[in-house]
């Protein structure tokens, strides 16, 4: 499979506060290799050909989150229930749905869950379903 992105490289206020959060939910969307570096927690995923891509979090006490958003793919429905089930128990806060959009003639179907980490980070789990 032709790889999309590398890593991701998120800042968050405080890397204590949000450290149960993402040990949490990002095993569960399949970065499941911890990776103990300095200042950094870490979590990657390998494919058949072990190429990886991560998910970093580190620590800067002036960080401010913004309108950006991270998006991951979820296969079924049910698995974006599922991510959604653990986003909340991990502590995310102003989650919204999951639930259907309505598509446009033409369109594919949406459903999704969106949420923000402690720090106030921009996240969503999708699946996109057949017209």
């Amino acid at each position: 499979m032709h790889r999309r992105y590398d890593h991701i490289d998120l800042r968050v206020r405080s890397i204590s506060e949000a450290r149960p959060f993402y040990e949490a939910l990002l095993p569960a969307l399949g970065f499941t290799r911890d990776v103990r570096i300095e200042g950094w927690l870490q979590f990657e995923s390998a494919d058949a050909d072990g190429v990886t891509e991560f998910f970093g979090v580190t620590e800067s006490p002036q960080h401010v989150a913004n309108e950006c958003r991270v998006a991951f793919w979820a296969d079924s429905t049910s698995e974006v229930d599922r991510l959604a089930e653990i986003a909340v128990r991990a502590g995310a806060r102003n989650i919204e749905g999951p639930a259907h959009e309505i598509p446009q003639p033409g369109e594919a179907g949406y459903y999704a869950v969106f949420f923000e980490d402690p720090c106030g980070n921009r996240f969503e789990v999708c699946h996109r379903t057949k017209n």
